[in-house]
């Protein structure tokens, strides 16, 4: 099985009451920690009226978390074109994808606040159409093609020609995708990829069997290719070392975001409010839209999404602030620690190789305490002085018995695993 990339995306959604100043360096913190913990990328949005969504441009965002990174890749997610010129939006992210030597993710969308399209007196019937036409524009420029002039009904280029280029020789781009089929049907359209936001829902997980085969069905037509390895699926989860704990810190912030963000800013279709929090965690967790447990509860929780969809080719943690600083970086460091290498497969050897040792121990031991003892019965005086010390050490008061992995939940398998 190819390995599955693992990522995390920071709308984000912080709870209004915060310093905005500290928000951006727990944002910037937390690309930096991911790179870490051996996540493969971190993805930043664009919003500009909800209050909990404090990042008006991801490309500003993800170039203090490049001069803090090496290897990650760094996602717009998304840049919602229609607020913007489509030659400005080439330009920056040309110039970023420079600044983080080529690892640069272009996703697009087409604005996802109603507020936004209000303050910026744009017609939310014309945003994915808008988002449509700026990407072919933009493609035309990233790839460098020579001057040429656009004229739209809300743009117009004359004599274009992007003065630097991406570091990439390529640059990937990826479509976001909700409920409806439109932005699998234009991520088809293009040749791109996909993240799929909508399927920390349970509507949203219900339509994902189907997604890729629109996003499949508009690129034969285009004449291009789809890749499910370039599709990302967004996901809800806070993983503690128990179910219990990780219930006990997820819950307060889980009720306030879903109740002021899901429900009051957003309005998404299906979202009521709870006034039983404990109702809500057990809803969202029975329905799928979240993990809330242990590692072997994501790893499960994947496994079946991988099977359900047919595949995809990243697991993408949805950033919150469901539980409070600490335990929310607990959580990312467990994903890292027990989900990623369980998931991947890094843990067979290792989980082999305790295996043989295990069902062979008494053997190899008595192999190699024979070996010992003949060598020390050759020395003089190395016989008796050995029995000196361990009738000493059996005398000795014995402390608690410390084992690597106490606090894993994660089952042990066999060997053939």
């Amino acid at each position: 099985m190819e390995r599955l990339r693992f990522g995390a995306f920071a709308a984000p959604h912080h709870p209004v009451g915060e310093s905005p100043m500290l928000l951006f360096r727990r944002d910037i913190a937390l690309g930096a920690l991911l790179e870490e913990l051996g996540f493969d990328e971190y993805w930043v949005g664009e919003h500009h009226s909800s209050g909990w969504e404090t990042i008006g441009s991801p490309e500003l965002l993800l170039a203090a978390v490049g001069e803090r990174t090496h290897t990650i890749r760094l996602g717009t997610g998304v840049i919602s074109l229609p607020y913007h010129h489509p030659f400005n939006v080439a330009s920056r992210l040309a110039q970023l994808d420079q600044m983080t030597r080529g690892r640069v993710i272009f996703g697009s969308g087409p604005g996802a606040l109603p507020s936004d399209a209000h303050t910026l007196n744009i017609d939310p019937m014309t945003q994915r159409d808008r988002q449509d036409e700026a990407m072919g524009v933009i493609k035309r420029l990233l790839r460098g093609e020579d001057r040429f002039s656009y004229e739209s009904d809300w743009f117009t280029l004359k004599d274009a020609q992007l003065q630097i280029l991406p570091y990439q020789d390529e640059m990937e781009m990826a479509t976001a995708s909700s409920l409806s089929p439109s932005g699998m049907t234009l991520a088809g359209k293009h040749g791109t990829g996909v993240i799929s936001i909508a399927s920390t829902s349970s509507e949203g997980l219900a339509a994902l069997p189907t997604q890729w085969g629109f996003a499949e069905t508009a690129a034969a037509e285009s004449g291009r290719t789809v890749d499910r390895r370039n599709w990302r699926v967004m996901m809800n989860w806070h993983i503690a070392e128990t179910e219990e704990q990780a219930r006990n810190e997820a819950v307060n912030g889980l009720h306030r975001w879903h109740n002021e963000y899901n429900v009051g800013v957003l309005s998404r279709p299906g979202a009521k409010h709870y006034d039983d929090k404990w109702k809500l965690l057990d809803t969202m967790v029975d329905s799928g839209a979240a993990v809330v447990g242990t590692p072997d509860d994501l790893v499960k929780s994947i496994l079946k999404l991988q099977e359900v969809t047919g595949g995809f080719g990243c697991a993408v943690g949805f950033a919150h602030d469901w539980a409070n600083h600490d335990a929310t970086r607990r959580s990312w460091e467990m994903i890292g620690r027990y989900v990623i290498p369980e998931i991947n497969g890094q843990l067979r050897g290792v989980r082999a190789s305790a295996a043989f040792l295990t069902a062979n121990q008494e053997e190899l031991m008595k192999g190699a305490s024979n070996a010992v003892m003949a060598k020390i019965r050759e020395t003089p005086g190395a016989y008796d002085a050995l029995k000196t010390t361990l009738s000493q050490r059996s005398t000795q008061k014995k402390g608690p018995e410390w084992r690597p992995g106490a606090d894993v939940t994660l089952d042990e398998k066999a060997s053939t695993d």
